[in-house]
């Protein structure tokens, strides 16, 4: 099958891989929908992941498609399927205490751009789920990136009415607009991009900063809303500059997700003052977990989330090492379809 190889850093190729052949409980998946993602950016300028993946390796994690092959009693060629791109054990002590996104043990899955994928045991059983005949395979696709907002979001225990400010307009920042306004809150989004801004507002963003030639967050927000008083700040950046801002954005007894992953190595200068004698609450969330997975899953399947607001760019499988090339280069796409066999 074809495939694309990651060898190092900005070094992918695609190529001719052997199919393996399944192990017990193990299902094979024609991929029928792939979409980048930006960590899968990350790994490329990285050229590997120290949990997930180490080259030379298929990788990509967003998927949906259709089983072709099956060595468990669950599953039957034609289902209809997504899956997402880890499981935990059930057995350590995160899983045991409900907290499965933080598993000892996380099992993950990476080869999306490629005409077929092998599923673990592990995934098949706990994380891989049928799809609806009626629900687009680029909308499936979405679960899993849906799913970590998802956790994010629930983290926050978000109230009808209550003020959210967003920050960061990537696919993270844009599913977080979406789902606040789905619960009822009130939406601003700092940001850069027109389409993405524009996008933000159709998702529900009523007040929007545009931070084009601007650096600093909290003066930007700061200037553009100067009433504004944010209940919940979401920061979807993962600069240490955007965690900073967070905390200086949100009002007196508010509550901050530290969403975005920033570089390895750095660090967070805080006003413990500030913090303290403002009773904040700071936290962050990390992956998703098997209720979230399928919770993203019926976002999208009830029309909550679809792939037309956030699927606007379109490759083949042989022009990915391109595509990621200028997504490095700053293509402003918020998320690209590819196609496995094109």
């Amino acid at each position: 099958m074809k495939a694309a190889v990651l060898h190092g850093r900005e070094d992918v190729r695609v190529e001719e891989v052997a199919e393996r052949p399944l192990g017990p409980g193990e299902v094979r998946v024609r991929i029928e929908a792939a979409l980048t993602c930006g960590t899968d950016l990350k790994v490329f300028k990285r050229g590997y992941h120290a949990k997930m993946l180490t080259p030379p390796c298929v990788f990509g994690h967003e998927l949906a498609g259709i089983v072709t092959e099956a060595r468990s009693g669950e599953w039957a060629v034609g289902d209809r399927v997504v899956a997402a791109n880890s499981a935990p054990c059930g057995e350590c002590f995160y899983c045991r205490h409900d907290q499965p996104n933080l598993c000892d043990d996380l099992l993950f899955l990476n080869g999306a751009y490629a005409e077929s994928i092998v599923i673990p045991a592990r995934i098949a059983t706990k994380n891989l789920l049928r799809v609806k005949p009626t629900t687009a395979f680029r909308d499936a696709a979405l679960t899993e990136p849906l799913a970590c907002v998802v956790q994010g979001i629930e983290d926050l225990a978000l109230m009808a009415g209550e003020r959210v400010l967003v920050l960061g307009a990537g696919p993270i920042g844009l599913f977080a607009i979406a789902l606040a306004k789905h619960a009822g809150c009130e939406v601003a989004v700092a940001g850069r991009g027109e389409s993405r801004l524009a996008l933000a507002q159709r998702l529900g963003a009523t007040q929007v900063v545009d931070m084009a030639g601007r650096e600093d967050l909290a003066a930007a927000v700061k200037t553009s809303l100067p009433a504004a008083q944010f209940d919940v700040v979401f920061e979807a950046v993962g600069k240490p500059s955007a965690w900073e801002a967070a905390v200086a954005l949100v009002r007196k007894g508010g509550r901050v997700n530290f969403f975005g992953g920033c570089p390895g190595g750095t660090s967070v200068s805080l006003d413990t003052t500030l913090i303290h004698y403002s009773n904040l609450i700071l936290r962050a969330s990390f992956h998703h977990t098997p209720r979230t997975i399928r919770r993203a899953l019926e976002l999208i399947e009830t029309g909550v989330i679809r792939a037309a607001d956030f699927v606007d760019g379109e490759a083949s499988l042989s022009e990915l090492p391109e595509l990621f090339r200028a997504m490095a280069a700053g293509n402003r796409a918020v998320k690209t379809f590819v196609d496995v066999r094109g």
